[in-house]
């Protein structure tokens, strides 16, 4: 899964995509650690949608422009938009449902 390293790469990501699933995370956080595998699983199930990570260390104004308050925050983006969002350590079942949400 892609690592979002610039707001450029992000917005453009964002534009490229209709539907993309963005991990808000950081390196020193344990549930997002707990949380990656989950997400990496969903990514390989779900190739229609593109699955990206954003460390709120490396880019705070894109955490910030979201609201990210706490993490792990996980996002889903219809065309551009923020169309549903989870917080915290989730089971694959959930973030599906969340995902399913906004198809």
């Amino acid at each position: 899964m892609k690592v979002i390293e610039t707001v450029k790469e992000f917005d453009e990501t964002l534009s490229a995509n209709p539907l993309v699933f963005v991990d808000f995370y950081a390196d020193w956080c344990g549930p997002c650690k707990m949380l990656a595998p989950v997400v990496e699983e969903l990514a390989a199930e779900t190739p229609d949608v593109t699955f990206v990570k954003v460390n709120v260390d490396d880019l705070p104004e894109v955490a910030e422009k979201f609201g990210i308050m706490s993490i792990p925050a996980l996002f889903v983006f219809r065309n551009g938009e923020a169309a549903a969002n989870s917080l915290g350590f989730q089971p694959k079942e959930n973030l599906k449902a969340v995902l399913d949400s906004v198809r």
